[in-house]
């Protein structure tokens, strides 16, 4: 019998690939603060047009899976996969909600502390063990988003910032299903949830309303939402956890170039350095998990 071994210039080949596709998906992601407030059309259509270019393209993606896998990934989701549509279809809109009250940058930084409200949320629900040094960070990081949302008060974009911390808190507890329903064909629930946001769209607002340079843009918004969701489930696949959610953590700076670059905004001091005292955190805990997964690789 022929055992095929997997040689380390193909170990390495797949992580340079694994690496280059999250980082992508961050670019993407990063994408979605920039085209959310160049698009003039209201938040819910926004998140119709999105819904509907989105699930088209991931269902492709989903079928190609499937097809590659000879019919062996199911496509059932019984009430834990709908479950999971829907709670992913309102964060969704409390996300673009929250790019059209408040500024980037603040959505990017809060939406970075997720890991941190995930874990507390496992603690809370399922008694998942809370490790000394996410406490920690958590703590850092709540103290750079309380300067970011106090200095909403008064200025308008308080609304935004109750947004993102709503869409995080949501995107952690889709985060906490996903772990716990471990048969779900996850990436279908998020076709299906995307297709979700299209129907309700549709029936509580006019998505034909929109002017020709709109609906290019609500085109590429749809692609770079799949796109984004596509590579991140490819490139993780090929990478350690640690690793994924260090490189997925580079959204924050991404999104904050991009609208310096394509909007030429800039946040307030607060918001600087609130979203400055989260990334440390964001970036600190991260980082240590990775440096820990490889010390263990290493170690024969």
């Amino acid at each position: 019998m022929t055992e095929t071994l997997t040689s380390p210039a193909d170990t390495a080949a797949e992580r340079k690939l694994g690496i280059t596709l999250v980082s992508a998906s961050a670019a993407f992601f990063a994408l979605t603060g920039v085209l959310t407030k160049s698009i003039h059309a209201d938040p819910l259509t926004i998140t119709c047009w999105r819904g509907f270019v989105g699930s088209i393209l991931i269902t492709f993606y989903v079928l190609w899976r499937r097809s590659r896998s000879g019919g062996r990934e199911s496509l059932r989701l019984g009430w834990r996969g709908w479950l999971l549509a829907v709670e992913g279809a309102a964060a969704s809109i409390a996300f673009i909600c929250a790019f059209k009250f408040t500024y980037v940058a603040n959505v990017a930084v809060i939406y970075a502390t997720a890991p941190f409200i995930t874990a507390l949320l496992a603690f809370v629900l399922v008694r998942e063990p809370f490790r000394a040094q996410t406490l920690a960070a958590a703590a850092v990081s709540l103290c750079g988003v309380a300067i970011m949302v106090g200095s909403g008060f008064g200025t308008g974009h308080l609304l935004g910032d109750g947004l993102a911390l709503l869409m995080t808190t949501g995107s952690a507890l889709y985060m906490i299903m996903v772990r716990a329903f471990r048969d779900t064909p996850v990436v279908w629930a998020g076709a299906v949830s995307a297709f979700l946001l299209f129907v309700f769209g549709w029936f509580v607002t006019d998505p034909l309303a929109i002017s020709s340079r709109d609906a290019v843009l609500l085109i590429a918004f749809g692609g770079s939402f799949a796109a984004a969701s596509i590579l991140w489930t490819e490139g993780s696949r090929l990478i350690p956890a640690p690793e994924s959610g260090l490189l997925g953590a580079a959204e924050v700076p991404f999104a904050i170039l991009f609208a310096f670059l394509f909007l030429g905004e800039i946040a307030p001091a607060a918001s600087l350095i609130g979203g400055a005292i989260v990334l440390c955190a964001v970036f600190a805990h991260a980082g240590r998990d990775w440096l820990v997964a490889r010390k263990n690789a290493a170690t024969p």
